[in-house]
């Protein structure tokens, strides 16, 4: 099997081909069409979620797909908007909840919601890069925490906002050789600590990004080698945490449930 880095950099050498490939996927070429075909017939709420296979496609597109079951949730993140602070989604510290309002914005658009390119090719192009960093995940989960800071970087504005995603921070932790119980030290000393390492807006740069991935998968792999038969079998058992449900929206969700 070849090793962490070597993966990311044939992912990521010709991404335009890597996506096509995905496209070219049985079950993503047939979600795909239902989605393009359908996305625009859907003019409120209560069709965007009553729709099962069209809501899931949104969903996964935007990294949630873990929380299509919901429904009772996301309808009121999506009808309270994001235009108003105190919003709910507003109030939840994962920002992809927010994003995802945003594009599926019918608080603010109503019918129109659906007729824009972010909710439409938009949505398509992220259900693409999506699936390729799960695909590549199911053969080494740091090729896909690569893919995905590789996708985030340019955006980040603040190191709060790091430590706010387990995946970035993880893959911070990692290239810059803390240990992973730094992640329980106070939220404060963390960020100093990570920015005295590191500058966010040498990120931007595409050749520090790419040293700054190279630096991690390296050192990923030194802690997760990736020709043992041991890391295979516990590849096929784990479910990183860094992509799933976080703790405060279980624990909404069951508020809501009461």
């Amino acid at each position: 099997m070849i090793n962490t880095y070597t993966s990311y950099q044939l992912i990521t050498r010709d991404m335009e081909r890597s996506i096509d490939r995905v496209e070219t996927q049985p079950m993503v070429s047939r979600e795909t069409a239902y989605y393009r075909e359908n996305i625009g017939n859907v003019k409120s709420i209560e069709d965007f979620v009553s729709d099962e296979r069209l809501f899931r496609y949104a969903m996964k597109a935007h990294g949630l797909e873990d929380m299509a079951y919901a429904k009772a949730f996301m309808v009121k993140a999506l009808e309270g908007g994001i235009d108003a602070e105190d919003s709910f989604v507003n109030t939840l510290t994962d920002k992809r909840y927010r994003d995802f309002v945003d594009i599926f914005n019918f608080a603010r658009y109503g019918e129109q919601t659906t007729s824009f390119h972010s909710s439409t090719t938009g949505t398509v192009e992220k259900y693409m890069r999506q699936t390729l960093e799960e695909d590549a995940g199911n053969q080494n989960e740091g090729v896909r925490l690569a893919l995905y800071f590789q996708r985030k970087a340019g955006s980040l504005k603040s190191y709060y906002e790091i430590l706010a995603d387990p995946a970035l921070a993880q893959v911070v932790r990692t290239a810059l050789g803390f240990p992973e119980a730094l992640a329980q030290a106070d939220i404060d000393k963390q960020v100093n600590m990570i920015k005295e390492r590191l500058d966010l807006e040498d990120l931007k740069d595409p050749e520090t990004l790419e040293e700054f991935l190279k630096r991690f998968t390296t050192l990923w792999e030194i802690d997760n080698p990736s020709y043992t038969p041991q890391s295979s079998i516990a590849a096929l058992f784990s479910q990183p945490a860094e992509f799933g449900i976080s703790t405060d929206i279980l624990l909404t969700i069951a508020q809501m449930r009461r």
